[in-house]
C-alpha cells in the first residue's frame, strides 16, 4: 500500500494547486456588426458566419 514518507509541506501542497486558474475566452471581432464573438461560432448578435446569415435573430 503506498503511504508518504514525509508530510508535504503546505506551500508544496499550494505550489501545486496554483495553477488552477481561469482563462479568459478567446473574442474576436465580427467583421459584420463589430462586437466580441467567439472564433469560429456564429455571431449571437446579427448570426452571421463567414459573411453569410445562418441564424435570423430579431
Amino acid at each position: 500500500m503506498a503511504v508518504p514518507k514525509r508530510k508535504v509541506s503546505k506551500s508544496r501542497r499550494d505550489k501545486r494547486r496554483a495553477n488552477w486558474k481561469l482563462t479568459m475566452p478567446a473574442l474576436i471581432e465580427c467583421p459584420q456588426c463589430h462586437q466580441l464573438k467567439k472564433p469560429h461560432h456564429v455571431c449571437p448578435e446579427c448570426g452571421s458566419y463567414r459573411g453569410q446569415t445562418v441564424i435570423d435573430t430579431e
